[in-house]
């Protein structure tokens, strides 16, 4: 049994709702990303177990990335998990910090590797320690994006070995380690962490997706097929989503990317699962823009999270944690 009764943390102040003011339709950054490439929105009371996270939400395009681009902003911002932020923002209402990157995911992706790059982007040749061959590179997605969703090539030029190295430690790294650090002390504290990777996908499968010009559900829930968490943590989502009316399905079309294999290691209970929302339900995709189901989504995934909350740690700890209790 997953859960049991707890206590929520403290009000959360929404400042990045709707009526916030942000830089999204502008160009340059207001301040650089590498001062400051993300941000952690934590509870105000006693932290639990839980960890959510937003890779694909940043929506601040620094000038040498529009100056670089072929594309006009529009075209680069549907590549975004637009407002994913917002609708997981009560997260540390309920106990639980949110960490958001402010950097754009066609800058630099943080659910790839760190160094998953395409040397046809590339004018200098790249390392040998550079992953060239994997699926995603294939397709035009890795570390540094060569196309946007729907096939088009992002730049008018070809980048330099230099520019993906600043990218990577300017924000990459810098986001990583602020996750790891979170699972580190979450799992010392209760000896065991969940992490909710959160993520929106286009109500159709685009031209190089798995299923293109399908319709999707309305929740992927992804666990690399029961590797990266407890099978019962999985369960209690899709249970919770369907309950509400929500179309589930789990690890189709999306079974997790970087993030869940990456840290998932429900051995030392550390437990991922990415979950990605149809934007049908909540924005207009073209335009890039709110929709009103956004805030009803958003009071969904509040009563997710209360759900989550409830959760007992001593059920997804590892066995050495229960050893030591």
């Amino acid at each position: 049994e997953l859960l049991r009764s707890n206590g929520l943390g403290a009000p959360y102040e929404d400042r990045d709702g709707p009526n916030a003011a942000d830089n999204e339709r502008a160009g340059p950054a207001i301040r650089s990303l590498y001062d400051k490439p993300f941000d952690i929105i934590a509870p105000e009371g006693a932290a639990g177990p839980l960890i959510f996270a937003s890779p694909h939400s940043g929506r601040q395009y620094p000038a040498d990335l529009l100056n670089a681009s072929r594309l006009e902003l529009l075209k680069l911002r549907r590549s975004e998990d637009a407002f994913i932020d917002e609708i997981f923002a009560d997260a540390p209402e309920n106990g639980a910090p949110l960490l958001r990157a402010l950097f754009p995911r066609v800058f630099v992706d943080a659910n790839r590797e760190a160094y998953e790059l395409d040397p046809r982007m590339f004018a200098d040749p790249l390392p040998t320690h550079v992953n060239t061959r994997s699926a995603r590179v294939a397709c035009g997605l890795g570390t540094l994006a060569r196309i946007v969703a729907n096939g088009e090539e992002i730049y008018r030029r070809k980048l330099t070995f230099a520019e993906a190295e600043r990218r990577i430690h300017g924000c990459y790294r810098p986001y990583h380690g602020a996750l790891g650090g979170l699972i580190d002390s979450t799992l010392a504290e209760h000896g065991c962490a969940i992490v909710i990777d959160c993520h929106s996908m286009p109500s159709v499968g685009g031209p190089l997706d798995f299923d293109p010009g399908r319709n999707r559900t309305d929740f992927v829930l992804g666990d690399r097929y029961g590797a990266a968490c407890a099978p019962a943590l999985s369960h209690l989502i899709e249970r919770f989503l369907a309950g509400r009316g929500f179309r589930v399905t789990r690890n189709n079309p999306y079974a997790g990317g970087f993030t869940t294999a990456h840290y998932g290691r429900p051995d030392r209970g550390v437990h991922v699962l990415q979950i990605e929302i149809n934007r049908a339900l909540y924005m207009n995709e073209a335009l890039v823009e709110r929709g009103s189901g956004l805030r009803v989504l958003r009071g969904e995934m509040r009563g997710l999270m209360r759900e989550l909350a409830q959760i007992d740690p001593s059920a997804l700890q590892s066995k050495a944690a229960k050893r030591g209790r």
